[in-house]
């Protein structure tokens, strides 16, 4: 049976990594007669530039039929300064990700044994580090309304947002954590801000009884930045971490910096029934866009993680991570992860040594 898959390249270096990882997607569907298709559509900057809106009615249509989406990244300076701000290019992904109800974002930071020189932690800290932050994706501060720029009655002008969670979203979000930490070491860390902010109070409350249901899990709360001050100094003690949409995009990049690159860090953003659109956690990178320097890896790691959760194809997935190791193995490097006595490659190098893996 045929699996339809919707490759997104969007902007900045988006093109470049998704090159790299539709060949490899290509050469495992082929070894491995997964019958999957691909098709391509915009989004972000590249789609207003061809049909003045981030996501054309085209593209929502076919995500929407779609049974999972491979997305590069969006956004770059070159549209910042659009009055509207519905027309920007993050409008896009947010409107996908809400269309689409992919509530669920799953981030896994894993430091592959070959970078630990990478990180910027001593080896010792970071060394065997596995962790998976669990990020509430359609809710919080980034959606809430009202919000914008207004003037106050005395003239001066004042921004405001909304920073709003109803149970049921916290409930969802919640499930998806524990599901998770079941299916890995039963250690679940929630991270809030309940002794400011009432909305995490409301957070902890319901992660509180969702977790009764839960009782082999060993649940722990902590405040946002007292879990940003642990990853950078004690980052094992964690396995799964869950949080709502604005700290789970902090953390998560935080947690990526662990890895030693972001470029490695892929993600998945998931539905109720585990259809999803699959992105590497960086953005769109401008500064190196075209230059043929970015990292594929965290894409193609995508990929796999797409193959995984909402493909159900566990074999060929395995395939790719065990051919992304074998190339760290072999001492290949983008400048992002490049060390001394290792061989520095470009993009396409790096999406050729993966292909050639596989082979």
């Amino acid at each position: 049976m045929s699996k339809n898959i919707l490759v997104l390249p969007g902007d900045g270096i988006g093109p470049e990594i998704v090159t790299e990882a539709v060949k490899v997607l290509n050469t495992i569907n082929e070894k491995m007669n997964l019958g999957l298709t691909l098709e391509q559509g915009l989004v972000g900057g590249s789609a207003y530039d061809a049909h003045g809106t981030p996501l054309p009615e085209e593209t929502m249509a076919k995500a929407r039929t779609a049974d999972a989406i491979l997305l590069g990244a969006v956004g770059g300076p070159k549209w910042d300064n659009l009055e509207d701000r519905e027309l920007r290019p993050e409008k896009g992904l947010l409107g996908l990700r809400s269309g689409l109800e992919l509530f669920g974002n799953l981030r896994p930071a894993i430091l592959y044994p070959q970078l630990a020189d990478a990180s910027s932690l001593k080896p010792e800290v970071v060394s065997g580090l596995d962790i998976l932050i669990v990020r509430e994706l359609t809710g919080g501060i980034y959606f809430g309304k009202p919000r914008g720029i207004r003037t106050s009655e005395n003239g001066e002008r004042e921004g405001y947002n909304t920073y709003v969670y109803s149970e049921s979203e916290i409930r969802r979000i919640a499930r998806v954590a524990f599901e998770s930490a079941m299916k890995r070491n039963k250690k679940l860390c929630s991270v809030d801000k309940a002794n400011v902010l009432e909305v995490t109070v409301l957070w902890r409350e319901i992660l509180e009884e969702v977790g009764k249901e839960y009782p082999e899990v060993e649940l722990s709360h902590m405040y946002v930045d007292n879990a940003a001050m642990q990853l950078v100094r004690a980052p094992k003690q964690f396995d799964v971490m869950v949080t709502g949409n604005m700290f789970g995009d902090i953390l998560s990049d935080a947690a990526a910096m662990l890895t030693g690159s972001i470029g490695m860090l892929p993600s998945a953003s998931l539905d109720k029934d585990n259809k999803g659109m699959y992105e590497p956690c960086h953005g769109s990178a401008p500064d190196i866009a075209g230059q043929g320097i970015a990292n594929p890896l965290a894409t193609i790691l995508s990929a796999a993680m797409m193959l995984r959760y909402s493909l159900g194809e566990v074999a060929a997935a395995d395939a790719i991570e065990g051919a992304v190791s074998k190339v760290l193995d072999q001492g290949l490097r983008t400048a992002d992860i490049w060390s001394e006595g290792m061989q520095k490659v470009s993009t396409n190098e790096m999406g050729e040594a993966v292909v050639a893996a596989l082979l």
